[in-house]
């Protein structure tokens, strides 16, 4: 076999093995709220609705077909479990609401797509925590809407391998990890933190 042919081989392999474990552009994206608007605004309630529509994999892979996927948790209800999650994320992120106005804030979660087990003893930096949802506003009093279904994208790179395993000992989970990231997104999108919209590349979720 030529060296040619040979290398035209391996190029096609290398890139099959990459669609196989995914891998793409991710980002934490919203479209920020004035500030002038929600500083106005205090948090009564956050509702958060997981859709038993949406697919659980409980799989024991890198990359499960499923839009939640979920392992820190005992097995179990994992629609339940993702909505405490999202439901602590969220009220942390909207705790800088302190106005006079008090309002509810809906959250649809639409993925939430963690890394198993599995994907994390694979090599460093590598995996997604794959988070989206669709967030409304409304008066608590009135049930006005003031804020539209929004879609939020909170995507954030995870650990693996020996980052992972550190992480670990200090005591830094997936859990922990989503949750703050999804609370600074909640933050930047209310206009009471910093922007955290961003990208980014890698393989995985």
């Amino acid at each position: 076999m030529s060296l040619t042919r040979r290398a035209a081989i391996l190029a096609v392999t290398a890139a099959v093995l990459s669609a196989c474990v995914g891998g793409g552009t991710f980002e934490t994206a919203y479209d920020p709220l004035p500030p002038e608007v929600t500083r106005a605004w205090r948090l009564a309630e956050v509702r958060v609705e997981v859709p038993t529509t949406l697919s659980v994999s409980e799989a024991k892979s890198l990359l499960p077909n499923a839009d939640i996927v979920w392992r820190e948790d005992p097995l179990g209800n994992r629609y339940a479990q993702v909505d405490a999650i999202i439901g602590e994320a969220v009220t942390r992120g909207a705790s800088g609401l302190r106005g006079a106005r008090p309002v509810v804030i809906d959250v649809t979660v639409t993925r939430f797509h963690a890394l198993t087990f599995e994907a994390e003893q694979r090599g460093q930096n590598w995996g997604v925590h794959n988070i989206q949802f669709v967030a409304r506003v409304s008066d608590a009093r009135t049930g006005e809407v003031l804020v539209p279904a929004t879609d939020i994208k909170a995507e954030l790179p995870a650990l693996s391998g020996d980052q992972m395993r550190a992480a670990r000992k200090k005591g830094v989970t997936q859990k922990s990890m989503i949750i703050s990231h999804v609370a600074k997104t909640v933050a930047g999108w209310l206009g009471t933190g910093p922007d955290n919209r961003g990208k980014f590349t890698r393989q995985g979720n």
